[in-house]
């Protein structure tokens, strides 16, 4: 049975990875660096392989402070809850009539099976996609690759250009990819909104069998 023990066992071998870690380590002496250390890696922490159903991708973590918790389009629940994710709930609430969160802390949807994973893990204070050149996306590539070779019936959304380019990734025949235009307020009237992605993820796993998810974060 693989594991994220046994992927990243296998990853930290190579010279790609241990370059990224050198980099990362380097960042983290000379910058104020997002999200906190021992949350870099909280979006495998809170969902096991085995139980992955969705997969949410994020460009990179907040650049803000008291942000970025390690889990993509999440925050704190004692943080103000940012645009992307009133957004998310919007469409949340258009497409199941559930009405918005009081927090934005999306742990709950993790530990369901939701894999909200950013594919750069890590972002200097105020600098949005300053990781590029880590090396992040080599390994979040990776994973990617993983997920779909190793599963059947994920559902992915990719919201925006940048996680669009992600569908060479997928096997498009096992999986189910339903894209639109990113949450945030720049391009969220672009059909984001009325896109029901939930709904319609819920529905494909009920036809292969599978639990479907509880989006509604009220209780939690």
């Amino acid at each position: 049975m693989i594991c994220w023990h046994k992927i990243f066992d296998q990853e930290e071998k190579k010279e790609y990875f241990q370059y990224l870690m050198e980099n990362y380590e380097k960042s983290r002496l000379n910058s104020i660096i997002y999200p906190a250390h021992k949350q870099l890696f909280r979006a495998f922490e809170l969902s096991d392989f085995e139980s992955i159903k969705v997969v949410i991708l994020g460009q990179d973590p907040y650049h803000q402070p008291g942000q970025a918790n390690g889990l993509a389009f999440s925050v704190p629940k004692s943080t103000k809850i940012p645009p992307s994710l009133t957004n998310i709930y919007k469409a949340l609430h258009f497409d199941l009539d559930i009405p918005p969160a009081p927090h934005g802390e999306l742990s709950a949807w993790a530990q369901q099976g939701v894999f909200l994973l950013n594919c750069l893990l890590s972002v200097t204070h105020q600098q949005p996609e300053s990781a590029k050149k880590l090396g992040w996306e080599t390994f979040t590539d990776r994973i990617i690759q993983i997920l779909s070779r190793e599963h059947s019936y994920l559902v992915f959304f990719l919201w925006g250009k940048y996680a669009q380019k992600k569908i060479k990734l997928i096997d498009e025949k096992k999986h189910l990819i339903l894209t639109s235009a990113h949450p945030s307020p720049l391009s969220a009237y672009r059909g984001f909104l009325n896109c029901q992605h939930f709904s319609k993820a819920n529905e494909f796993l009920v036809q292969n069998g599978l639990t479907p998810i509880n989006w509604d974060l009220n209780d939690t």
